[in-house]
């Protein structure tokens, strides 16, 4: 939504010029090239400078002082977009803050809540284990109680921004007897305790996550966040926002969908692929001159604007499954030279088709594979039962 055409009053006006100009000088080039280089999704400058202007304060904290309008949210979360902020680790700190001021002791809150509001203290998110799939509830990491403390062994996998990071959100086994949802606890583990490894993955799309090991790693007990063995409680409402199941606000000044940053990248590429295709060529012909570009850049436009105002975890399926379905219609549409990643010389679109390509088959695991999700809705929205993926039984013979 372009801001521009709506009416806004005088200081919201002047809030969205003092936002964009804001943005415009703290992310660079400089910063964008080096995200691109690093898959970091993040950066230390341009996230502390954020919280030093008291804006990570204004968008987490509802009772700060100067807290956002509802308006001036919905211009901030627009601009930041707009201006490519990286987001990753700015996403997981705000999820995972909100669990920390509902289910953390008061000494915790005290540690880590002013540091988060200036940049300081980032957050990731400690879920996904090696062999554990989707279900977060099938948790192994093990903790257990010594004392005052408890020693963790284990490991997680896609902590996405653990090398940025302070704390990790961190879910695990605390009674292996128990019901799997009955048998989790959470804490918020300091990153830099001993017996703690974080390694770097580099994925297909270019992004870096990371693996990190738990070898009898020690933490106080004011780091647990909610009862013992009732972790399930803690995660379940930062599970609900990663999964996009959250009802939207009565005044719709919100994503209708999460999973808005990641539909930005792709709804550059078809308008860059859609611009392409009225150039014309050295012997004056244009792309959208053939009807079949025409039919396909046309239903790609129609799947993208569908997808974009799907709401809830319908939006959260549909962005994912739009950009896995348009992305190799979009590199076709403009031919070898979308193959060229971006700041290649000769790319078609400056590699925006390539990198959606690239991208696409992500989006449809993070937080939880589109299956899951499919299942979701069929429960919870449509009433369905649970799949059966029992093997069918043997037929009787004579």
């Amino acid at each position: 939504m372009d801001f521009s055409r709506v009416q806004l009053d005088d200081d919201d006006q002047k809030f969205l010029d003092e936002v964009r100009s804001f943005l415009s000088e703290i992310v660079t080039e400089e910063v964008i090239r080096r995200d691109r280089e690093t898959g970091d999704n993040f950066d230390e400058g341009v996230h502390l400078a954020i919280g030093a202007a008291g804006y990570w304060e204004r968008e987490w904290k509802a009772d700060a002082e100067r807290a956002f309008t509802r308006v001036q949210r919905r211009i901030w979360e627009l601009e930041k977009r707009r201006a490519h902020v990286p987001w990753v680790t700015a996403g997981t700190t705000a999820m995972i803050a909100r669990s920390v001021e509902k289910f953390g002791s008061q000494e915790l809150r005290d540690e880590v809540m002013p540091r988060v509001y200036t940049g300081h203290v980032r957050l990731c998110l400690g879920y996904t284990e090696p062999e554990g799939g989707s279900d977060v509830a099938t948790c192994k990491t093990r903790a257990v109680r010594d004392g005052d403390e408890w020693i963790i062994n284990g490991s997680k996998m896609f902590t996405t921004g653990a090398h940025n990071c302070q704390y990790v959100f961190l879910i695990t086994n605390t009674d292996p007897t128990a019901q799997k949802h009955k048998s989790l606890t959470m804490f918020l583990v300091p990153l830099d305790t001993p017996g703690v490894e974080i390694q770097g993955i580099r994925t297909v799309d270019g992004d870096r996550t990371n693996i990190v090991y738990y070898s009898d790693v020690r933490v106080d007990d004011r780091y647990r966040l909610g009862e013992v063995n009732g972790g399930w409680t803690v995660v379940r409402e930062p599970l609900n926002v990663e999964h996009g199941a959250v009802d939207a606000s009565a005044d719709g000044l919100q994503d209708v969908s999460i999973m808005m940053h990641q539909a930005n990248f792709m709804a550059s590429a078809v308008d860059k692929a859609a611009a392409k295709s009225t150039v014309a060529d050295p012997n004056g012909r244009r792309l959208i001159d053939d009807g079949s570009v025409a039919y396909r850049l046309g239903r790609s436009v129609a799947r993208l604007e569908t997808a974009l105002s799907a709401p809830s975890i319908f939006g959260r399926v549909a962005l994912a499954q739009t950009m896995r379905d348009i992305s190799p219609d979009l590199m076709d549409i403009l031919g070898a030279a979308s193959a060229l990643p971006i700041g290649t010389d000769g790319a078609a679109d400056d590699g925006a088709a390539e990198y959606v390509y690239r991208f696409a088959p992500l989006v449809g695991i993070y937080g939880g594979t589109l299956e899951v999700f499919r299942n979701m809705i069929a429960q919870y929205a449509l009433g369905l039962g649970k799949p059966n993926y029992s093997p069918p039984a043997a037929e009787k013979v004579g």
